[in-house]
Protein backbone atom coordinates (compact mmCIF):
# COMPACT_ATOMS: atom_id res chain seq x y z
CA UNK A 1 0.00 0.00 0.00
CA UNK A 2 2.92 2.62 0.65
CA UNK A 3 4.42 1.72 -2.45
CA UNK A 4 1.03 2.46 -4.13
CA UNK A 5 0.46 5.39 -2.43
CA UNK A 6 4.07 6.93 -2.78
CA UNK A 7 3.31 6.45 -6.59
CA UNK A 8 0.11 7.77 -6.88
CA UNK A 9 1.23 11.12 -4.54
CA UNK A 10 4.32 11.28 -7.18
CA UNK A 11 2.49 11.12 -10.42
CA UNK A 12 0.03 13.40 -8.68
CA UNK A 13 2.50 16.29 -7.50
CA UNK A 14 4.34 15.69 -11.16
CA UNK A 15 1.66 15.97 -13.37
CA UNK A 16 0.03 18.77 -11.35
CA UNK A 17 3.07 20.64 -11.25
CA UNK A 18 3.65 20.38 -15.18
CA UNK A 19 -0.09 21.06 -16.43
CA UNK A 20 -0.24 24.17 -14.25
CA UNK A 21 2.78 25.45 -15.79
CA UNK A 22 0.83 25.58 -19.35
CA UNK A 23 -2.50 26.84 -17.22
CA UNK A 24 -0.18 29.86 -15.64
CA UNK A 25 1.54 30.67 -19.01
CA UNK A 26 -1.70 30.25 -20.80
CA UNK A 27 -3.78 32.81 -18.68
CA UNK A 28 -0.51 35.41 -18.82
CA UNK A 29 -1.29 35.61 -22.36
CA UNK A 30 -4.91 35.58 -22.42
CA UNK A 31 -5.96 32.26 -23.52
CA UNK A 32 -9.34 30.71 -21.97
CA UNK A 33 -8.90 27.55 -20.28
CA UNK A 34 -11.66 25.49 -20.04
CA UNK A 35 -10.96 22.45 -18.54
CA UNK A 36 -7.46 21.56 -15.61
CA UNK A 37 -7.81 17.85 -15.25
CA UNK A 38 -5.50 15.55 -13.61
CA UNK A 39 -5.65 11.98 -15.25
CA UNK A 40 -7.42 10.44 -17.95
CA UNK A 41 -10.77 9.12 -18.31
CA UNK A 42 -14.87 9.55 -16.56
CA UNK A 43 -13.91 12.16 -14.16
CA UNK A 44 -14.19 11.60 -10.52
CA UNK A 45 -14.50 14.92 -9.46
CA UNK A 46 -15.68 18.54 -10.71
CA UNK A 47 -15.24 21.89 -9.30
CA UNK A 48 -15.90 25.07 -11.58
CA UNK A 49 -15.65 27.96 -9.84
CA UNK A 50 -15.23 30.41 -12.60
CA UNK A 51 -14.73 29.69 -16.33
CA UNK A 52 -11.93 26.55 -15.65
CA UNK A 53 -13.31 23.51 -14.49
CA UNK A 54 -10.87 21.19 -12.78
CA UNK A 55 -11.60 17.55 -12.78
CA UNK A 56 -9.99 14.55 -10.59
CA UNK A 57 -9.92 11.39 -13.17
CA UNK A 58 -9.31 7.70 -12.03
CA UNK A 59 -6.40 6.84 -14.82
CA UNK A 60 -3.32 8.40 -12.98
CA UNK A 61 -0.63 8.44 -15.94
CA UNK A 62 -0.90 11.72 -16.89
CA UNK A 63 -3.48 15.08 -17.27
CA UNK A 64 -3.62 17.87 -19.52
CA UNK A 65 -5.10 21.72 -20.38
CA UNK A 66 -7.82 21.98 -22.51
CA UNK A 67 -7.99 25.66 -23.60
CA UNK A 68 -10.54 27.14 -26.36
CA UNK A 69 -9.56 26.47 -29.74
CA UNK A 70 -11.19 26.81 -32.86
CA UNK A 71 -9.90 23.77 -34.31
CA UNK A 72 -11.54 21.66 -31.92
CA UNK A 73 -15.16 23.39 -31.98
CA UNK A 74 -17.65 26.27 -32.15
CA UNK A 75 -15.70 29.34 -30.69
CA UNK A 76 -17.99 32.69 -29.83
CA UNK A 77 -16.71 35.69 -32.32
CA UNK A 78 -16.55 37.71 -29.41
CA UNK A 79 -13.97 35.22 -27.85
CA UNK A 80 -11.90 34.19 -30.94
CA UNK A 81 -9.23 36.31 -29.63
CA UNK A 82 -9.11 34.28 -26.12
CA UNK A 83 -8.24 31.28 -28.43
CA UNK A 84 -4.88 29.19 -28.57
CA UNK A 85 -4.89 28.93 -31.69
CA UNK A 86 -5.09 33.02 -32.67
CA UNK A 87 -2.49 33.58 -30.67
CA UNK A 88 0.91 34.89 -31.88
CA UNK A 89 3.78 31.93 -32.74
CA UNK A 90 5.58 32.75 -29.60
CA UNK A 91 2.96 33.16 -26.97
CA UNK A 92 2.11 29.50 -28.10
CA UNK A 93 5.47 28.23 -28.03
CA UNK A 94 5.48 29.82 -24.69
CA UNK A 95 2.63 28.46 -23.35
CA UNK A 96 3.27 24.51 -24.38
CA UNK A 97 7.12 25.30 -22.98
CA UNK A 98 5.98 26.14 -19.85
CA UNK A 99 4.54 22.13 -18.37
CA UNK A 100 8.28 21.15 -18.99
CA UNK A 101 10.31 24.30 -17.65
CA UNK A 102 7.42 23.89 -14.65
CA UNK A 103 8.66 20.06 -14.24
CA UNK A 104 12.69 21.53 -14.27
CA UNK A 105 11.48 24.23 -11.87
CA UNK A 106 9.90 22.21 -9.27
CA UNK A 107 12.79 19.62 -9.34
CA UNK A 108 15.23 22.70 -8.29
CA UNK A 109 12.42 23.81 -5.42
CA UNK A 110 12.89 19.77 -4.30
CA UNK A 111 17.00 19.68 -4.58
CA UNK A 112 17.11 22.94 -2.83
CA UNK A 113 14.74 21.55 0.09
CA UNK A 114 17.00 18.50 0.36
CA UNK A 115 20.40 20.34 0.08
CA UNK A 116 19.32 23.01 2.77
CA UNK A 117 19.16 20.68 5.60
CA UNK A 118 23.03 19.72 4.86
CA UNK A 119 24.39 17.25 2.09
CA UNK A 120 25.43 13.54 3.61
CA UNK A 121 28.68 12.63 1.34
CA UNK A 122 30.38 9.38 1.30
CA UNK A 123 34.61 10.14 0.75
CA UNK A 124 35.32 8.92 -2.58
CA UNK A 125 36.99 6.05 -1.04
CA UNK A 126 36.67 1.96 -2.40
CA UNK A 127 35.30 -0.05 0.44
CA UNK A 128 34.36 -3.14 -1.83
CA UNK A 129 36.00 -3.93 -5.29
CA UNK A 130 34.05 -7.22 -6.95
CA UNK A 131 35.50 -9.73 -8.14
CA UNK A 132 35.40 -11.04 -12.17
CA UNK A 133 34.62 -7.38 -12.68
CA UNK A 134 36.04 -4.24 -15.07
CA UNK A 135 37.03 -2.26 -11.43
CA UNK A 136 39.04 -5.78 -10.59
CA UNK A 137 40.48 -6.42 -13.94
CA UNK A 138 41.70 -2.72 -13.71
CA UNK A 139 43.61 -3.19 -10.83
CA UNK A 140 41.33 -0.87 -7.98
CA UNK A 141 42.26 -1.94 -4.42
CA UNK A 142 40.00 -1.94 -1.09
CA UNK A 143 41.33 1.75 0.35
CA UNK A 144 41.97 3.56 -2.70
CA UNK A 145 41.09 7.11 -3.13
CA UNK A 146 39.42 8.14 -6.07
CA UNK A 147 40.91 11.59 -7.30
CA UNK A 148 39.88 12.15 -11.13
CA UNK A 149 37.60 10.67 -13.45
CA UNK A 150 37.96 10.53 -17.36
CA UNK A 151 39.83 14.03 -16.09
CA UNK A 152 37.15 14.89 -14.28
CA UNK A 153 37.91 15.92 -10.28
CA UNK A 154 35.92 14.12 -7.76
CA UNK A 155 35.33 14.80 -4.04
CA UNK A 156 32.12 12.25 -2.95
CA UNK A 157 31.04 9.36 -4.27
CA UNK A 158 27.54 11.49 -6.12
CA UNK A 159 30.49 12.71 -7.91
CA UNK A 160 32.29 9.64 -8.77
CA UNK A 161 29.17 8.22 -10.37
CA UNK A 162 28.01 11.38 -12.52
CA UNK A 163 31.60 11.10 -13.52
CA UNK A 164 31.22 7.51 -14.38
CA UNK A 165 27.73 7.89 -16.00
CA UNK A 166 29.12 10.74 -18.19
CA UNK A 167 32.27 9.20 -19.30
CA UNK A 168 30.61 5.86 -20.24
CA UNK A 169 28.40 7.58 -22.56
CA UNK A 170 31.61 7.37 -24.91
CA UNK A 171 31.71 3.90 -24.73
CA UNK A 172 36.01 4.40 -24.61
CA UNK A 173 38.22 3.31 -21.92
CA UNK A 174 37.79 4.96 -18.65
CA UNK A 175 40.94 6.72 -17.08
CA UNK A 176 40.92 7.06 -13.19
CA UNK A 177 43.46 8.40 -11.38
CA UNK A 178 43.80 7.38 -7.17
CA UNK A 179 45.61 7.47 -4.51
CA UNK A 180 46.65 3.87 -3.13
CA UNK A 181 46.36 3.37 0.55
CA UNK A 182 49.84 3.69 1.04
CA UNK A 183 49.44 7.36 -0.65
CA UNK A 184 51.31 6.54 -4.04
CA UNK A 185 49.42 7.83 -7.05
CA UNK A 186 48.04 5.63 -9.80
CA UNK A 187 46.39 5.50 -13.05
CA UNK A 188 43.01 2.66 -13.15
CA UNK A 189 41.67 1.76 -16.79
CA UNK A 190 37.99 0.35 -16.79
CA UNK A 191 37.29 -1.31 -20.03
CA UNK A 192 33.70 -2.71 -19.56
CA UNK A 193 33.18 -3.60 -22.82
CA UNK A 194 35.48 -6.58 -22.75
CA UNK A 195 33.22 -8.23 -20.14
CA UNK A 196 30.22 -8.02 -22.18
CA UNK A 197 26.62 -5.98 -22.43
CA UNK A 198 25.68 -6.67 -18.61
CA UNK A 199 29.13 -4.48 -17.84
CA UNK A 200 28.77 -1.83 -20.09
CA UNK A 201 25.15 -1.02 -18.75
CA UNK A 202 26.62 -1.26 -15.32
CA UNK A 203 28.68 1.07 -15.87
CA UNK A 204 26.32 3.54 -17.31
CA UNK A 205 24.74 3.07 -14.95
CA UNK A 206 27.50 4.48 -12.44
CA UNK A 207 28.82 0.57 -10.98
CA UNK A 208 31.85 -0.76 -12.55
CA UNK A 209 32.34 -2.86 -10.01
CA UNK A 210 33.60 -1.12 -6.84
CA UNK A 211 31.50 0.86 -3.87
CA UNK A 212 32.33 2.43 -1.05
CA UNK A 213 30.61 -0.22 1.16
CA UNK A 214 32.78 -2.05 3.21
CA UNK A 215 31.51 -5.24 4.90
CA UNK A 216 33.49 -7.63 7.76
CA UNK A 217 33.94 -11.66 6.82
CA UNK A 218 30.73 -12.18 9.50
CA UNK A 219 26.84 -12.26 9.03
CA UNK A 220 24.59 -9.73 9.11
CA UNK A 221 21.37 -11.35 8.44
CA UNK A 222 20.14 -14.68 8.07
CA UNK A 223 17.03 -15.50 5.34
CA UNK A 224 14.47 -17.69 7.97
CA UNK A 225 14.07 -20.85 6.09
CA UNK A 226 17.23 -21.01 3.95
CA UNK A 227 20.07 -22.75 3.52
CA UNK A 228 22.32 -20.92 5.95
CA UNK A 229 19.18 -20.61 8.71
CA UNK A 230 18.97 -25.01 8.21
CA UNK A 231 22.83 -25.29 8.70
CA UNK A 232 22.66 -23.20 12.05
CA UNK A 233 23.96 -19.46 10.98
CA UNK A 234 23.69 -17.32 13.01
CA UNK A 235 23.95 -13.32 12.70
CA UNK A 236 26.95 -12.40 14.04
CA UNK A 237 29.11 -15.49 13.44
CA UNK A 238 32.54 -14.65 12.36
CA UNK A 239 33.60 -16.53 9.27
CA UNK A 240 37.19 -18.60 9.75
CA UNK A 241 37.77 -21.08 6.68
CA UNK A 242 35.97 -23.27 4.41
CA UNK A 243 37.48 -26.61 3.80
CA UNK A 244 40.61 -25.54 5.72
CA UNK A 245 40.95 -22.54 3.44
CA UNK A 246 41.06 -19.17 5.01
CA UNK A 247 38.40 -16.23 4.35
CA UNK A 248 39.78 -13.00 3.82
CA UNK A 249 37.13 -11.04 3.31
CA UNK A 250 32.93 -11.56 2.92
CA UNK A 251 33.99 -11.12 -1.17
CA UNK A 252 35.88 -14.36 -0.58
CA UNK A 253 32.81 -15.72 0.90
CA UNK A 254 30.77 -14.59 -1.93
CA UNK A 255 32.70 -15.92 -4.88
CA UNK A 256 32.96 -19.42 -2.91
CA UNK A 257 29.34 -19.98 -2.61
CA UNK A 258 28.50 -18.79 -5.89
CA UNK A 259 31.07 -21.16 -7.10
CA UNK A 260 29.98 -24.17 -5.01
CA UNK A 261 26.03 -24.79 -6.43
CA UNK A 262 25.03 -28.42 -4.80
CA UNK A 263 28.19 -28.41 -3.35
CA UNK A 264 29.00 -29.51 0.53
CA UNK A 265 30.69 -27.34 2.05
CA UNK A 266 32.50 -27.64 5.61
CA UNK A 267 32.47 -24.25 7.16
CA UNK A 268 34.59 -22.81 10.01
CA UNK A 269 33.11 -19.83 12.04
CA UNK A 270 33.35 -18.62 15.36
CA UNK A 271 30.83 -17.70 17.91
CA UNK A 272 30.51 -15.49 21.19
CA UNK A 273 34.80 -16.64 21.06
CA UNK A 274 34.27 -20.05 20.20
CA UNK A 275 35.23 -21.86 17.32
CA UNK A 276 32.63 -23.84 15.65
CA UNK A 277 32.27 -26.47 12.79
CA UNK A 278 29.27 -26.19 10.41
CA UNK A 279 28.08 -28.14 6.58
CA UNK A 280 25.94 -26.60 4.35
CA UNK A 281 25.18 -26.98 0.42
CA UNK A 282 24.32 -23.59 -1.22
CA UNK A 283 21.06 -24.14 -3.42
CA UNK A 284 21.66 -23.88 -7.15
CA UNK A 285 20.00 -21.00 -8.69
CA UNK A 286 19.92 -19.65 -12.37
CA UNK A 287 21.38 -16.41 -12.71
CA UNK A 288 21.87 -14.62 -16.01
CA UNK A 289 22.32 -17.85 -17.98
CA UNK A 290 24.11 -19.67 -15.25
CA UNK A 291 24.13 -21.57 -12.31
CA UNK A 292 25.29 -20.29 -8.84
CA UNK A 293 24.95 -21.41 -5.42
CA UNK A 294 23.08 -19.23 -3.28
CA UNK A 295 22.78 -19.88 0.95
CA UNK A 296 20.46 -16.76 2.21
CA UNK A 297 22.88 -14.27 4.75
CA UNK A 298 23.70 -10.57 4.17
CA UNK A 299 27.00 -9.62 5.52
CA UNK A 300 27.63 -7.51 8.68
CA UNK A 301 28.86 -3.75 7.74
CA UNK A 302 31.97 -2.20 8.96
CA UNK A 303 30.93 0.41 11.76
CA UNK A 304 34.35 1.80 11.68
CA UNK A 305 34.83 2.15 8.28
CA UNK A 306 31.48 3.93 7.85
CA UNK A 307 32.01 5.90 10.48
CA UNK A 308 35.32 7.09 8.74
CA UNK A 309 33.39 7.35 5.01
CA UNK A 310 30.61 9.76 6.19
CA UNK A 311 30.76 13.55 6.12
CA UNK A 312 28.48 15.95 5.82
CA UNK A 313 28.50 19.29 3.42
CA UNK A 314 26.57 22.50 4.83
CA UNK A 315 25.16 25.09 2.31
CA UNK A 316 23.55 28.79 3.37
CA UNK A 317 20.31 29.64 1.68
CA UNK A 318 21.27 30.72 -1.88
CA UNK A 319 24.19 28.28 -1.77
CA UNK A 320 21.54 25.42 -1.28
CA UNK A 321 19.85 27.25 -4.57
CA UNK A 322 22.56 27.26 -6.41
CA UNK A 323 23.55 23.70 -5.92
CA UNK A 324 19.73 22.64 -6.45
CA UNK A 325 19.93 24.73 -10.09
CA UNK A 326 23.56 22.99 -10.72
CA UNK A 327 22.42 19.66 -9.97
CA UNK A 328 19.04 19.93 -12.23
CA UNK A 329 21.17 21.13 -14.84
CA UNK A 330 23.52 18.48 -14.31
CA UNK A 331 21.14 15.75 -14.60
CA UNK A 332 19.40 17.19 -17.40
CA UNK A 333 22.10 17.02 -19.05
CA UNK A 334 23.04 13.87 -18.27
CA UNK A 335 19.50 12.91 -19.39
CA UNK A 336 19.95 14.48 -22.56
CA UNK A 337 23.28 12.75 -23.62
CA UNK A 338 21.88 9.00 -22.26
CA UNK A 339 18.99 9.43 -24.49
CA UNK A 340 21.36 10.52 -27.74
CA UNK A 341 23.31 7.81 -26.94
CA UNK A 342 20.63 5.20 -27.30
CA UNK A 343 19.40 6.80 -30.37
CA UNK A 344 23.37 6.13 -31.75
CA UNK A 345 23.51 2.66 -29.76
CA UNK A 346 25.63 3.86 -27.33
CA UNK A 347 23.54 2.66 -24.89
CA UNK A 348 21.39 0.28 -24.19
CA UNK A 349 17.13 0.28 -23.98
CA UNK A 350 17.36 -1.89 -21.36
CA UNK A 351 17.93 0.94 -19.28
CA UNK A 352 14.52 2.33 -20.35
CA UNK A 353 11.67 2.07 -17.13
CA UNK A 354 8.68 2.45 -17.17
CA UNK A 355 5.83 2.75 -14.26
CA UNK A 356 6.27 -0.33 -12.44
CA UNK A 357 9.79 0.70 -11.91
CA UNK A 358 9.07 4.05 -10.92
CA UNK A 359 6.30 3.00 -8.66
CA UNK A 360 8.94 0.01 -7.14
CA UNK A 361 11.65 3.21 -6.43
CA UNK A 362 8.48 5.24 -4.98
CA UNK A 363 8.24 2.91 -2.90
CA UNK A 364 11.40 2.29 -2.07
CA UNK A 365 12.35 5.86 -1.32
CA UNK A 366 9.58 6.31 0.46
CA UNK A 367 10.29 3.68 3.52
CA UNK A 368 13.97 5.08 3.14
CA UNK A 369 12.79 8.82 4.22
CA UNK A 370 11.51 12.09 3.51
CA UNK A 371 14.67 12.74 2.01
CA UNK A 372 15.51 9.97 -0.47
CA UNK A 373 11.86 10.51 -1.37
CA UNK A 374 12.17 13.79 -2.62
CA UNK A 375 15.46 13.43 -4.66
CA UNK A 376 13.79 10.79 -6.42
CA UNK A 377 10.42 13.48 -7.55
CA UNK A 378 13.47 15.88 -8.08
CA UNK A 379 14.60 12.89 -10.40
CA UNK A 380 11.62 11.90 -12.21
CA UNK A 381 9.97 15.89 -12.63
CA UNK A 382 13.51 16.20 -14.75
CA UNK A 383 13.17 12.99 -16.53
CA UNK A 384 9.36 14.28 -17.56
CA UNK A 385 9.91 17.31 -18.25
CA UNK A 386 13.07 16.56 -20.62
CA UNK A 387 10.88 13.71 -22.17
CA UNK A 388 8.54 15.87 -23.18
CA UNK A 389 10.85 18.76 -24.96
CA UNK A 390 11.42 16.02 -27.10
CA UNK A 391 11.05 16.47 -30.70
CA UNK A 392 8.26 13.73 -31.42
CA UNK A 393 4.72 14.60 -32.26
CA UNK A 394 2.27 14.57 -29.35
CA UNK A 395 4.41 15.49 -27.00
CA UNK A 396 5.19 19.14 -25.80
CA UNK A 397 8.39 18.58 -27.94
CA UNK A 398 6.67 18.09 -30.96
CA UNK A 399 4.21 20.83 -30.70
CA UNK A 400 7.16 23.43 -30.34
CA UNK A 401 9.01 21.89 -33.50
CA UNK A 402 5.74 23.15 -35.58
CA UNK A 403 5.74 26.05 -34.20
CA UNK A 404 9.36 26.59 -34.56
CA UNK A 405 9.05 25.95 -38.29
CA UNK A 406 5.97 28.22 -38.38
CA UNK A 407 8.25 31.08 -36.85
CA UNK A 408 11.06 30.35 -39.36
CA UNK A 409 8.77 29.92 -42.53
CA UNK A 410 6.26 32.55 -41.44
CA UNK A 411 2.75 30.14 -41.68
CA UNK A 412 2.00 27.45 -39.89
CA UNK A 413 2.68 23.41 -41.03
CA UNK A 414 0.10 22.29 -42.94
CA UNK A 415 -2.99 20.01 -40.89
CA UNK A 416 -1.74 17.21 -42.84
CA UNK A 417 1.80 17.35 -42.26
CA UNK A 418 1.27 17.85 -38.64
CA UNK A 419 -1.28 14.54 -38.56
CA UNK A 420 0.86 12.37 -40.18
CA UNK A 421 3.03 13.38 -37.59
CA UNK A 422 1.29 12.78 -35.05
CA UNK A 423 0.54 9.51 -36.12
CA UNK A 424 4.60 8.56 -36.34
CA UNK A 425 4.65 9.98 -32.94
CA UNK A 426 2.08 8.11 -31.39
CA UNK A 427 3.68 5.08 -32.62
CA UNK A 428 6.91 5.95 -31.58
CA UNK A 429 5.92 6.94 -27.97
CA UNK A 430 3.46 4.01 -27.94
CA UNK A 431 6.78 1.48 -28.56
CA UNK A 432 8.88 3.49 -26.03
CA UNK A 433 6.47 2.88 -23.75
CA UNK A 434 5.80 -1.16 -24.71
CA UNK A 435 9.85 -1.61 -24.52
CA UNK A 436 9.96 0.02 -21.38
CA UNK A 437 6.79 -1.82 -19.73
CA UNK A 438 9.11 -5.10 -21.12
CA UNK A 439 11.89 -4.07 -19.25
CA UNK A 440 9.58 -3.21 -15.92
CA UNK A 441 8.76 -7.22 -16.11
CA UNK A 442 12.06 -8.31 -16.87
CA UNK A 443 13.58 -6.41 -13.69
CA UNK A 444 10.50 -6.99 -11.75
CA UNK A 445 9.56 -10.32 -12.35
CA UNK A 446 13.01 -12.31 -13.76
CA UNK A 447 11.97 -12.27 -17.04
Amino acid sequence: MLTVFAFLLAIGVLVTFHELGHYWVAKLCGVRVLRFSIGFGSPLFRFKPRETEWVICPIPLGGYVKMLDEREGYVDPEERSRAFNNQHVLKRIAIVAAGPLANLLLAVLLYWGVIAQGVPQLKPLIGTVVAQTPAAAAGFRDGDRVVSVAGRAVSSWQEIRLALVDAAMSGDVISVRVQNASGAAAERRIDAARFGDKAVQALQQGDPGFSPARFLPAVGVVEPGGVAAKAGLKPGDKLLSVGGQPLPSWEAWVQLVRNSPGKDLQIRIERDGKPMQLSLRPQAVRQDDEMVGRIGVAPLPDAAWNDKLSFMVHYGVFGALQQAAVKTGDTAWMSLKFLGNMLIGHASLNNLSGPLTIANVAGQTAREGLTPYLEFLALISISIGILNLLPIPVLDGGHLMYYVAELVRGKPVSERAQMLGQKIGFILLASLMAFAMLNDFSRLFGG
